[in-house]
């Protein structure tokens, strides 16, 4: 597979004609050789994209509704092309590759629906015969960068809800997805957007920073979404705030799935099979710990355990049908590993599978883990979940809250004030009582809290991220002033 820069609509080699290749470490290949953009691209992409802005912030609703609908429906034809991109790039299940596309086709559609929902309001004023009302207009340039794990999904929010507002887009690809990504803007490109209003840059990964940088102080970029890491979401949001440039952050998670003792325990085991390890545990709300009552941790864990254990493991590379697939990297094998080895030491026990020494992990369960192991603590992102017991609902709730992440969380129990009482009290940007901590609704605001990062995606929000509000003020000629 191969890819190019997409500036101005046009496919294009980086202005140095450097390359970069994405090596799958899990089948020993090279799957994908990119153009690797400079930061002269990259300067270039953002005065090609305010050039843009100039006239799509101009364009009525209609016309922004009409191409995000016909992109969704791009994006859906191309079902097949990203089931092999995601495969070959990140590892990826045609579970979770469909998942992903079905998710995006949804972004684009609620995307559209927005197109009419950019609104001011007028406001009561003191003065005689003022009319004061705001309005919402569109920003300017907008710098979007998603990552590899979810990268249909993830692309498509970053660059339909800034376009729905009126704003031109620069879209750096991820080094680890650039196949996936490219697919996600040639299918806005297709559905009609004009040339600029949507430009793709990949680069090599030492090449990054200087990218982002770059644009960061670019004056013609005004906001920064950037979904990732809380390491690297730090990094952006102090270059960001130096610049004084507003940004919107969905960084790391540790999200908790509380079962209360009153739980049915089947449908939290079934919840907890699949936000445990859809896609090998790699998305950012991914269930990271179990919280469980006492009393009931043993049927429950018992149950979850034989879940487990009945997953298929492989390499969809090979045409197996898998659910859990390959790590992204050897290295994300070692870390696990290594929480493994940790835990063990301390006093959890391993009830289901175990370390590896490849790229492929079983689904892996810790039992007995405490606060003073590292998987209590670490975004494991990968298939490995540890499983916490707890004496009452009251120490439920700490725990919960025991972590620097809040993104989301989960509450299982049958009586249901009880169960939406705490799910009130987690510090998560959303909780599901009797639901997975993996959720998504294009229609409902998405983000998280404390480390998870500020602002959100989806739904209304979006409006706030992506326009600026201004107040407005038609006033009497002739007026009186006091001096």
């Amino acid at each position: 597979m191969q890819t190019k820069l997409i500036i101005n609509n046009e496919f294009v080699d980086s202005e140095n004609k450097e390359t970069f290749d994405r090596y799958n470490e899990t089948i020993g290949e090279v799957v994908t050789s990119s153009a690797a953009a400079s930061v002269k691209d990259a300067n270039h992409a953002a005065e090609v994209a305010q050039k843009a802005f100039e006239s799509w912030s101009q364009t009525g609703p209609s016309e922004r509704r009409n191409i995000l609908l016909k992109a969704a429906d791009i994006l859906e034809s191309k079902t097949a092309e990203f089931i092999d991109a995601m495969a070959k790039e990140v590892g990826s299940s045609s579970l979770w590759a469909g998942f992903n596309v079905m998710l995006a086709a949804n972004v684009f559609r609620e995307a559209a629906c927005l197109a009419t929902q950019i609104q001011g309001e007028t406001i009561p004023s003191d003065k005689p015969g003022t009319l004061s009302m705001t309005i919402r207009e569109p920003v300017g340039v907008i710098l979007s960068i998603a990552p590899w794990n979810g990268p249909i999904v993830l692309a498509a929010r970053a660059i339909a809800y800034p376009i729905v507002c009126g704003n031109s887009v620069v879209f750096k690809a991820s080094e680890i997805s650039p196949k996936t990504h490219s697919l996600v803007v040639e299918a806005v490109i297709e559905a009609g957007l004009p040339a600029g209003v949507l430009n793709l840059l990949s680069n090599k990964p030492e090449d990054g920073e200087s990218i982002v940088n770059s644009l960061i102080e670019h004056k013609n970029v005004r906001r920064i979404n950037f979904t990732g890491s809380t390491r690297v979401g730090r990094f952006i949001a102090q270059k960001a705030g130096y610049h004084l440039k507003r940004c919107l952050l969905e960084l790391g998670g540790k999200s908790p799935q509380v079962i209360l003792d009153d739980a049915d325990l089947k449908e939290a085991a079934k919840a907890a099979t699949f936000g445990s390890f859809l896609y090998q545990g790699q998305i950012c709300m991914t269930t990271g710990r179990i919280i469980v009552d006492e009393s009931v941790a043993d049927e429950f864990s018992g149950i979850f355990a034989k879940l487990a254990n009945n997953l298929p493991a492989g390499n969809p590379c090979d045409g197996n049908e898998c659910v859990v697939g390959p790590l992204v990297t050897k290295g994300s094998a070692e870390r696990l590993n290594g929480y493994i080895d940790d835990a063990l030491s301390k006093g959890a026990k391993l009830i289901t599978g175990g370390k590896t020494d490849g790229t492929v992990m079983k689904a892996t369960i810790l039992d007995h883990v405490t606060s003073n192991m590292e998987i209590y603590h670490e975004e494991s992102f990968g298939p490995l979940i540890c499983i916490v017991r707890v004496k009452d609902a009251n120490d439920a709730l700490r725990v919960a809250n025991d972590t620097p992440y809040g993104l989301s969380a989960a509450v299982f129990g049958k009586d249901v004030n009880r169960a939406l009482q705490m799910a009130k009290n987690i510090k998560a940007g959303h909780c599901h009582v009797n639901g997975s901590t993996v959720q998504n609704d294009a229609q409902a605001p998405y983000g998280g809290t404390k480390d998870s990062g500020w602002g959100r995606f989806d739904g209304r929000a979006v409006i706030d991220e992506f326009t600026e509000l201004k107040w407005i003020t038609i006033e009497p000629i002739a007026q009186d002033y006091p001096i």
